[in-house]
């Protein structure tokens, strides 16, 4: 099955393919785990808050946007926000996103509904005794979740967090449909260039193997180490 492949092509390859495609990908998952973490906390204290409509508003978009495949709200963003701008702005024509900025904002509002259930999860997991020893030193709601609660949620959830961030990490390779050259993205430009989609696919899913199973490896052990720690 091997004795046709064209080893030499992916070796060509891989400057292009790990200086410029996978530089991308990380770039994205790094800034959209940034990015979904912080408007996912946000999230997560709005369900949790008891104030209305807060946790009325938070929980439609959670179970909205989670309802959705994330490759239509990735097609919804770009072909849908530039008519939407231009009607905001009066344009007689619709106002192009940056395809990155398209994806980076797409993909942080996205995982931001899964980040927000982690961070819910962590923060009710705290002994609500903590909560009423912060009152109790005269701090107020937002210097007790600031200073007491948020730190231990993130920390106990950190492991989820991460774990996410590698789901994170392969869904990216669904910005092919945007045109962007990811990791993926070049592999496949590069396989039908040269007519050798077969190898680059082959060491692109291997490529994604390895840095997952190796980011999970991580996540087991800093798991282990945090719960020796509690």
């Amino acid at each position: 099955m091997f004795s046709n492949f064209d080893f030499q092509v992916v070796i060509d390859a891989l400057p292009y393919l790990f200086l410029e495609g996978m530089v991308f990908t990380l770039k994205l998952t790094i800034l959209a785990a940034i990015f979904g973490t912080l408007f996912g906390t946000v999230l997560a204290l709005m369900r949790l808050s008891g104030v209305w409509p807060l946790p009325q508003i938070a929980g439609a978009y959670v179970n909205f946007v989670r309802s959705l495949p994330l490759l239509l709200v990735i097609f919804w963003f770009f072909f849908l926000v530039p008519f939407i701008a231009q009607k905001i702005v009066g344009s007689p024509r619709p106002i192009p996103i940056d395809p990155f900025l398209t994806a980076l904002i797409t993909f942080s509002l996205f995982e931001a509904v899964f980040f927000s259930e982690i961070m819910r999860a962590g923060i009710q997991s705290l002994p609500k005794g903590q909560v009423a020893a912060g009152y109790a030193l005269g701090l107020t709601y937002s210097q007790v979740m600031r200073r007491i609660v948020l730190p231990q949620a993130f920390r106990n959830m950190l492991p989820v967090l991460l774990t996410q961030t590698i789901v994170l990490f392969q869904d990216t390779s669904l910005v092919y449909v945007l045109s962007l050259n990811d990791f993926l993205g070049i592999a496949g430009k590069i396989g039908q260039r040269d007519g050798r989609l077969t190898e680059m696919y082959i060491f692109a899913a291997l490529v994604y193997f390895l840095i997952s199973f190796a980011a999970s490896q991580a996540v087991r052990r800093l798991q282990a180490h945090t719960a020796i720690i509690r």
